[in-house]
């Protein structure tokens, strides 16, 4: 079972954590501030107040024996790039770091990071897009072409094969799975039906994403 260390236990950290806890992983919380510790301390595995940028400390915690790195620094960008450092150089294989702009991202990856998140941009990406269009539940940006978006099946496409419905040709866009109350259909096949009240997940460039919320 993988193991996460979470650093940073502020409203991303503690998101990410409790989720992780949830879905049955092990996971050690750590943060400076003894109240968020306090408040976190029977969500998650373990949650322990501590000087994360002291590489003993986390030396002590084990911490290089964790499979993946959360690290969630909210306004310290000197804290965020030294633990990112710091766990990198003690051997852990994936680490992931919050960035608050896209110069603290570059420098992030520049030290190791192996993934950069931009939470309060992603989340203002996919509320703008839910704005736009009603339609359009969730929009992941993969990359500043692509993205994934979650769409509200419309009522002209009800009882229509993925054939017939030909999103690649119509709107350049490959359907890679049909949510279906709790059932998933993924990798859907040409002939599978689209059914009232389906939601479709798709990929494709973000020109044409933009394209069908016009049209939808």
């Amino acid at each position: 079972m993988k193991q996460f260390v979470v650093i940073g236990l502020g409203r991303f950290g503690s998101s990410v954590a409790r989720t992780l806890y949830k879905l049955g992983y092990d996971v050690l919380g750590i943060d400076s501030n003894e109240e968020i510790v306090q408040s976190l301390a029977d969500s998650i595995t373990h949650a322990v107040q501590a000087d994360a940028t002291d590489e003993n400390t986390l030396k002590a915690l084990g911490i290089r024996n964790f499979d993946v790195g959360i690290v969630s620094i909210g306004d310290d960008i000197q804290a965020s790039i030294l633990i990112t450092l710091i766990l990198k150089e003690m051997g852990l294989k994936y680490v992931v770091a919050k960035a608050q702009n896209d110069l603290h991202g570059k420098v992030l990856y520049k030290i190791g990071a192996d993934r950069v998140v931009f939470p309060e941009r992603d989340m203002g990406i996919r509320v703008a897009h839910n704005l736009v269009s009603s339609n359009i539940l969730d929009y992941i940006e993969l990359s500043p072409d692509f993205s994934i978006v979650e769409i509200k099946v419309l009522p002209e496409w009800y009882d229509k094969t993925l054939r017939e419905l030909n999103m690649r040709v119509k709107h350049g866009l490959n359907v890679m799975a049909i949510k279906r109350n709790e059932d998933v259909i993924v990798s859907p096949g040409a002939e599978d039906f689209i059914k009232k009240g389906d939601i479709l997940v798709v990929v494709g460039k973000n020109k044409d994403i933009e394209k069908l919320e016009r049209y939808i």
